[in-house]
């Protein structure tokens, strides 16, 4: 086994180095502090290895992302969300039957318990979607309490994946006056959603074929991400020993952020600046580019991908063949063709590596199905939701997972007398 060698003044320490099955090498640092008395400082920690995980992999360099080693174009290509969904938990793509019976459980678990219709009445009709979301899914322990009885924990996945495009649904409807659409057994996973979504009471709706489809895709690209900030904040809070339902809450809460889940609502919020102000791309790219102005490119780069975003690549079809098929002239998405052509040709962009992310355009096709700009993080939670319940299941059956406590450099006074309130100046 390779080992690393430490040097701290005249004490060599030596470390184990671990190897991933993709040839990714980490520095095994859990005796550091109890050999040397030494911590190591990485901010954001991305530099840290957090866990090993057999769900997700990603190479940045090389534009690569597969779920349990497939490809997410195949996966586009080939499977439906709930096959992805079922991958991500369980390991494996479900046979015919398996699928067949991972649905039937889906579709009869996607009902709320009817005093859950209460707590919706009780938001008012401006609160974020989000908010709502978060805060129904933490209620859910309270109606499914945690158990040791793993065919139990078991259970409480599929009523999560079943139920949260219920309380996603229920959520948008409570913030535009309309009556609930309950669920309907006879449609997919997705289509049963746009149908609470879109549909009324007093007349019939249809959901669009290719809305169905654009959202499948747009849900299993979204699936799993690796560690990032809401899938680490699941792990993390899991960690404690906090069930499944706590703990997804708690990833619905950092998604809601606008560095993270909130990005592609940036996307069209800037788009919409720019349309506003007479459609002067060429401004904004200037602006991107001079240090001394505070204003973002957004949907351009990634944290992990440095040369392309494979799921912006396939995004990108889908808007144009959803632009095309369904004859939508925006003028937003005009804005976004030419900017993300200009920025490709820019040297400042190229040398950075700043290409378009699956951000850029993943509000523009939530735009295009009619789903309004505050439900957008709403649906990267829905896409998130499978990867979020296979890390925290592997958390817990990690025998090496250890409640998360990180270390610190304290900065702060050193110990000071204390100074009764009277003689305070």
């Amino acid at each position: 086994m390779p080992t690393a060698k430490l040097i701290l003044d005249d004490t060599t320490v030596e470390l184990p180095v671990i190897v991933g099955t993709e040839g990714e090498r980490a520095i095994d640092i859990r005796k550091l502090r109890a050999q040397t008395g030494y911590i190591t400082y990485d901010p954001g920690l991305a530099n840290t290895g957090s866990c090993q995980s057999s769900i997700t992999f990603i190479d940045g360099e090389a534009g690569v992302l597969r779920y349990r080693g497939y490809a997410i174009e195949d996966l586009v290509e080939h499977s439906s969300f709930v096959e992805v969904c079922y991958l991500l938990i369980y390991g494996e793509l479900p046979t015919r039957a398996q699928l067949e019976q991972f649905q039937d459980r889906l579709t009869h678990h996607s009902l709320l318990h009817e005093d859950m219709k209460k707590f919706f009445e009780g938001y008012p009709p401006s609160a974020h979607p989000m908010s709502v979301l978060s805060a129904m899914v933490a209620s859910l322990s309270t109606y499914y309490p945690d158990s040791t009885d793993p065919e139990i924990t078991e259970l409480n996945m599929i009523r999560l994946l079943a139920k949260l495009k219920t309380i996603a649904a229920f959520s948008y409807k409570k913030s535009i006056g309309q009556p609930y659409i309950y669920p309907r057994n006879d449609l997919s996973y997705t289509a049963d959603f746009l149908h609470m979504m879109f549909a009324v009471p007093s007349e019939p709706y249809e959901v669009p074929p290719l809305f169905e489809k654009v959202l499948d895709v747009l849900l299993i690209l979204h699936a799993d991400h690796e560690q990032n900030c809401s899938t680490s904040t699941v792990r993390m809070v899991g960690s404690s020993g906090a069930d499944l339902f706590a703990s997804i809450s708690a990833g619905i809460s950092a998604l809601s952020g606008p560095l993270h889940g909130g990005a592609n609502q940036a996307v069209i919020q800037m788009l919409e600046a720019i349309r506003e102000d007479g459609g002067n791309y060429q401004k904004y790219l200037e602006k991107a580019k001079d240090p001394n102005d505070p204003f973002r490119l957004m949907g351009f780069g990634h944290r992990v991908y440095k040369n392309f975003d494979p799921r912006a690549r396939l995004i990108k079809k889908l808007v144009d063949q959803v632009f095309n098929e369904m004859g939508i002239n925006d003028p937003l998405l005009e804005i976004a063709q030419k900017l993300e052509e200009a920025a490709l040709k820019d040297e400042y962009f190229i040398e950075r590596k700043l290409y378009p992310n699956i951000d850029f355009y993943s509000g523009i096709l939530y735009r295009a199905m009619g789903i309004p700009t505050n439900m957008y993080t709403v649906l990267f939670a829905m896409g998130r939701l499978p990867g979020w319940i296979a890390q925290w299941k592997e958390m817990r059956e990690d025998p090496h997972t250890r409640i998360y406590r990180p270390r610190q450099i304290y900065q702060g006074s050193t110990h000071r007398p204390y100074v009764p309130i009277d003689q305070r100046g």
